[in-house]
């Protein structure tokens, strides 16, 4: 009896650390989504800036030659955005359904989503980790828009398309889609001003610059809400991994005092054998 007790209290304490563990990370994820949404006021008050100028640029050249003058050769390629560790239940899965069937150039960020891209038999062109903390996000969206410009050059690519995932305030996780290439002059405000803006620059060339600011902008991000969804997913799996280490400290805890009681009751029931045998 005092082996079994002894097993049930290895356990219990076993199932503590692991729920000691289970809170740091729904803590550390907690604080990721904090610190990654109040960098995305940030980009978005930067992005909208870029757009603005991009309009700008674009209202100075004829409409027939504002970003449909590549649009004629390469494929469109797709910046998927999926999970980096594991712990975040089915979020790279997710991410993933949403390019399946796709015969389109794949830059894939994330470890964990390479790794199950693998088994989907999906080959990514081009992949990259994701940073461990939100400040490296505007590193990793600048890599990307060198690859891009890189494959654009070549006439391998004319298109470029985000896909991502996004965490509304409840934690459900939503999976985005958003092009960026070819520009659409219908999501700017193109007009023509009374006293067109100072430019040092020729048209083309001063769209071609913004517009590789556009994309960093836009990836950057597209990064942060991935980077925030998936701890967002982990916080959801962390939740569910904590419900479940109660329940089973409930029941250990349980089975622990029904033993306790059947040792106290079986000494009990010794003792008197023994003092009715002696008397």
């Amino acid at each position: 009896m005092s082996e079994r007790l002894s097993e049930i209290s290895a356990r219990i304490d076993g199932i503590r650390q692991l729920g000691g563990v289970v809170n740091a990370m729904r803590g550390i994820a907690g604080a990721r989504i904090q610190q990654a949404r109040a960098e995305l006021t940030a980009v978005d008050t930067y992005s909208a800036i870029i757009e603005q100028a991009l309009g700008r640029a674009l209202a100075l050249m004829p409409s027939s030659a504002a970003g449909e003058g590549a649009a004629a050769r390469g494929a469109t390629a797709l910046v998927v955005f999926a999970g980096e560790q594991g712990f975040a239940g089915a979020f790279s899965e997710k991410v993933l359904a949403a390019i399946a069937g796709e015969d389109k150039p794949v830059f894939l960020i994330g470890t964990r989503g390479a790794t199950l891209a693998a088994e989907r038999g999906i080959m990514p062109g081009w992949q990259r980790s994701m940073p461990s903390h939100s400040g490296g996000v505007p590193k990793l969206a600048s890599d990307v828009v060198d690859a891009l410009y890189e494959r654009i050059a070549r006439g391998a690519v004319h298109g470029v398309e985000t896909v991502y995932a996004e965490a509304a305030n409840s934690g459900e996780l939503t999976i985005r889609r958003r092009q960026l290439l070819p520009l659409d002059r219908k999501a700017f405000s193109v007009k023509q001003e009374a006293v067109p803006p100072l430019v040092n620059l020729a048209p083309e060339e001063l769209v071609f610059e913004i517009t590789a600011e556009f994309l960093t902008a836009r990836l950057t991000r597209a990064a942060l809400h991935a980077f925030a969804a998936e701890n967002q997913a982990r916080m959801n799996a962390m939740a569910a991994a904590r419900r479940d280490i109660d329940r089973r400290l409930a029941d250990l805890e349980a089975s622990f005092r029904r033993v306790r009681q059947e040792a106290i009751t079986a000494e009990i029931v010794e003792l008197a054998a023994g003092s009715a045998a002696a008397r």
